[in-house]
């Protein structure tokens, strides 16, 4: 099943669906302009063009300015599963009481968050998780964990997986989706005789012809070391993983492109504030990613990212996926 990121739609197609934007690199004003509505249904055009009635889901991250806007959003542009993660989604069930038949997938790290969620839902909607997606801190990007807590063992995905199909069993029947630092056919059969129904893999679609990031982008995760690859702060508030590159080396020295809160992108940052102390604006970053500019984009990926070193097409790493590497 295709999920497709509610993040920084405002972007998309050189901002070709935003109304207004700042500035000579066009910052797209404020959330309603970096969540864009149009760009996102466009992009649901497209995904449907490809994949017809089957399902399509969408990552809306808690964190987000206009949450609930962004939700209702999603299922407006055909959405049929609302997944959420980057934080714990307690009032996911709120933004999509308008589309009862989406359904609603939630990220946790714990069974513990697990047990939150669904005490919650089921006080305030008489709702509980259609799925739910487990993630451990081998992923790119944001993560579930405290910095120090990452590299716990404890903590790792082959152990936090088990609690959480556990406690799914008190709450009824939920499949359960592990994610971070799923790599290959091994990872994924030996995920399943753990418990999980599913996996969700990200970074390795990255190395696909298919794959709409930037050549910018594909280069430097394809050239990216294992000790390239590391966890950082981030204006939201969780550590997040991505490739160490200039844009780093110019936090640390003082010298990275200067904050000015245009996009509002995220809460927890409040208008920059938080983008100030670690140093970069999160929007702009992952803007410039996208836009294929290395010196100053913030490049997400996976633990797992340096493996990557050829570009493939879907189906052939579908096929890897499914009967091992030799295949083609």
């Amino acid at each position: 099943m295709g999920v497709i990121s509610a993040v920084g739609t405002g972007v998309y197609k050189k901002r070709a669906y935003v109304v207004k934007t700042v500035g000579k690199e066009e910052r797209p004003l404020d959330a309603i302009n970096f969540y864009s509505y149009p760009a996102l249904k466009k992009i649901f055009d497209n995904a449907r063009e490809i994949c017809g009635d089957a399902p399509l889901a969408a990552n809306v991250l808690y964190a987000q300015s206009e949450y609930n806007r962004v939700v209702e959003d999603a299922c407006k542009a055909g959405a049929n599963i609302i997944i959420t993660g980057a934080g714990l989604p307690l009032t996911m069930p709120e933004a999509t009481k308008n589309y009862p038949d989406v359904a609603l997938v939630p990220i946790v790290s714990t069974a513990k968050a697990l047990r939150i969620l669904c005490k919650r839902w089921k006080k305030t909607h008489n709702k509980l998780p259609d799925a739910v997606i487990v993630e451990g801190p081998l992923s790119g990007g944001h993560q579930g964990f405290k910095y120090d807590e990452c590299f716990l063992e404890k903590n790792q995905l082959e152990n936090i997986l088990a609690p959480v199909v556990e406690e799914a069993k008190n709450w009824g029947s939920m499949p359960i989706i592990a994610a971070g630092g799923v790599w290959d056919r091994d990872d994924i059969i030996k995920m399943m005789e753990l418990g999980a129904d599913a996996v969700q893999m990200g970074t390795r679609f990255i190395g696909t012809v298919e794959c709409d990031a930037s050549q910018v982008m594909k280069d430097i995760i394809i050239g990216a070391e294992a000790d390239d690859i590391k966890l950082f702060k981030s204006p939201v508030g969780y550590p997040a993983r991505g490739v160490s590159t200039q844009l780093h080396e110019d936090i640390l020295k003082g010298t990275a492109p200067k904050v000015a809160c245009i996009s509002n992108c995220v809460a927890p940052c409040k208008r920059g504030e938080e983008a100030k102390i670690v140093g970069y604006c999160i929007a702009d970053r992952l803007s410039d990613a996208y836009d294929g500019l290395a010196e100053s984009g913030l490049f997400f990926t996976g633990a797992n990212g340096y493996k990557l070193k050829e570009i493939i097409s879907v189906k052939s790493l579908i096929n890897k996926l499914m009967n091992g590497e030799k295949s083609v």
